[in-house]
Formats: C-alpha cells, structure tokens, sequence
C-alpha cells in the first residue's frame, strides 16, 4: 500500500526534475550561467519558486544535470566523428570535434568551466563519471601512441593533453590575447595535436 502512495508523487517530482532541466538548458544555452534566475526558471516550468527545492537540492544539482546532458551531447559527437579513426587522426578527430562543438554550443559549453560548487564540496560521483567518460575517449589513441604506459600514466596524459587542447580553444574562442580568426584556431589546434602526438612517438621509441 504504501508503495503505490508514493509513486505519484515520485512521478510528479521526475515530470518536475524533467521540466526544471529543460528550463534551465535552455536559459543556459541562450544567455549563459548568467541567465539562470531562479524565479524565471520556476515561471518556465509551471512550478512555485520553493518547487525547485523540493526537486532538487540546490541550484547547483540543477545545473549539474544540465551539464551532464551538455557533456552527453559532446559524448555523442565524439563517438559519431570518430568512426574508425586511429592514433594521431583519432585525437585530431576529438580536438576538431571539441572545438566544433565549443563554437556551435559556447554558452552551454562555458557553463562546463564557469560553474563553481562551493568550497569543499565535491561533484556527485554520477557528475564525474560523465566527465571522466569524456577523458577515457583518449585511452585508445594514447595507448598506441604510448603502448609502454600504463593505464593510469595515460589517465594522467589524457587530463594533460586536454587542458592544453581546452586552452587553446578557450583562449582562440575569447580572443583575449590576440584575435583569432576560425581557420586560424583550427590550423593552430592541428598543429599542436600533431606536435604532441610525434612527440610522444619519439618519447615511446626512446624508451622501447
């Protein structure tokens, strides 16, 4: 009895859970972390402004959902431009792919970097296992490129390799330094993956 009490309710906050996301994405993708307002988010979704707390923790396990779906995205345009691509072409594939996807969806893609959780608070582990889905794209490529490293030398590598790759996009993508016109950005982001990948070709042939 007490089971199907609680499974309207419980299917009352998902459809609420639902509508919420959908609110906030698309505020996010139209104006940005910075667009997120409570009181319009609850407007959007036809709830009252303590609904939203009743659904979620806080704002932050909101936007955390949003930038799950925005990593999911960028996950499934990983795996459709991949296809069959080995080593270096494989990581230029991801770097082009990333950087693509930064310009189609820059303000959703900026909430990824831009949101804080408070000080010594941790990201769920289901957020984490979302983003570390993305750095686990480069194992393949990375363990040909370094088929004498270990797992967790090329999980290192992975982490390393895409900051110098997010750089260089979030860098070109603000022109902060110096204007950066597109086919710029993209010759500059196939270079340094090219430089990289032979550099570590030369490393791995040193140590075999």
């Amino acid at each position: 009895m007490n089971e199907k009490k609680t499974e309207p309710g419980a299917d009352r906050r998902s459809q609420l859970r639902e509508r919420l996301i959908e609110a906030a994405q698309a505020a996010i993708a139209a104006q940005g972390l910075a667009g997120l307002k409570a009181r319009d988010l609850a407007a959007a979704a036809g709830c009252a402004l303590g609904a939203i707390y009743t659904a979620f923790d806080d704002l932050d396990e909101l936007i955390l959902s949003v930038n799950a779906r925005t990593l999911a995205r960028l996950e499934v345009a990983l795996d459709r431009a991949l296809g069959d691509a080995e080593a270096e072409q494989a990581l230029q594939v991801m770097a082009r792919t990333y950087l693509n996807f930064a310009r189609a969806e820059e303000p959703s893609w900026r909430a990824l970097f831009e949101h804080r959780l408070p000080p010594g608070v941790d990201p769920p582990q289901w957020y984490v296992d979302a983003r570390n889905r993305l750095f686990n794209r480069m194992d393949a490529p990375l363990s040909q490129l370094l088929p004498g490293a270990g797992h967790v030398a090329r999980a290192a590598f992975a982490r390393t390799l895409f900051s110098a790759l997010h750089g260089v996009v979030a860098l070109g993508l603000e022109e902060k330094i110096a204007e950066t016109p597109p086919k710029l950005l993209d010759d500059q982001l196939e270079m340094l993956v090219r430089i990289i990948a032979d550099g570590l070709m030369m490393e791995s042939a040193r140590l075999i």
